[in-house]
């Protein structure tokens, strides 16, 4: 069974895609807005131009599918975990629509983290990478402290507590 829908960060996500398009997109359900790809490759070529080098406009179910597609290569190009992409079916037969809006905001984090992007800001932004250096003089310093962890906890016990239910023997 696929997980609940979150319809705050289904409109997040429009808001995001329009933001990024420039454009306000039909008063549509979220899933029959993304649902023919064409939104989607759009967004795609925003962010990555020529990422989506075809996108059908007119057709039937396939063609549209086949939109989808296009779409789910190039936010993996885009650098979007194949984790958090979704198979066309969730969209297009709508079998797990989070996974679909979990995919539009792995997008947006990605997006924050590369140089060429200025567009809106979606969801939280990824950790950067925050190295640390020490002199051999820290290093040897730290070696004579002390820490709480290593059992010095200044004479605190667990005398008292009781956690549930005491065990009870009966003959």
């Amino acid at each position: 069974m696929p997980p609940k829908r979150d319809k705050e960060l289904e409109e997040q996500a429009i808001a995001w895609i329009e933001g990024n398009l420039g454009e306000t997109l039909e008063k549509k359900p979220y899933e029959d807005v993304l649902k023919d790809g064409i939104v989607l490759c759009n967004l795609m070529n925003k962010l990555l131009p020529g990422s989506v080098k075809k996108i059908e406009k007119k057709g039937g179910g396939f063609v549209f599918m086949q939109n989808i597609e296009r779409f789910q290569e190039a936010a993996k190009k885009y650098g979007v975990p194949d984790r958090e992409c979704f198979q066309t079916v969730d969209l297009w037969e709508r079998k797990n629509i989070p996974q679909v809006t979990l995919c539009i905001h792995a997008l947006g984090r990605i997006a924050q983290t590369r140089d060429d992007y200025k567009g809106p800001v979606l969801g939280p932004k990824m950790a950067e990478k925050s190295e640390r250096h020490f002199t051999d003089e820290q290093l040897a310093e730290a070696k004579n402290t002390v820490s709480l962890q290593y059992g010095s906890n200044k004479g605190a016990n667990q005398s008292g507590i009781n956690m549930g239910k005491g065990r009870s023997i009966m003959d």
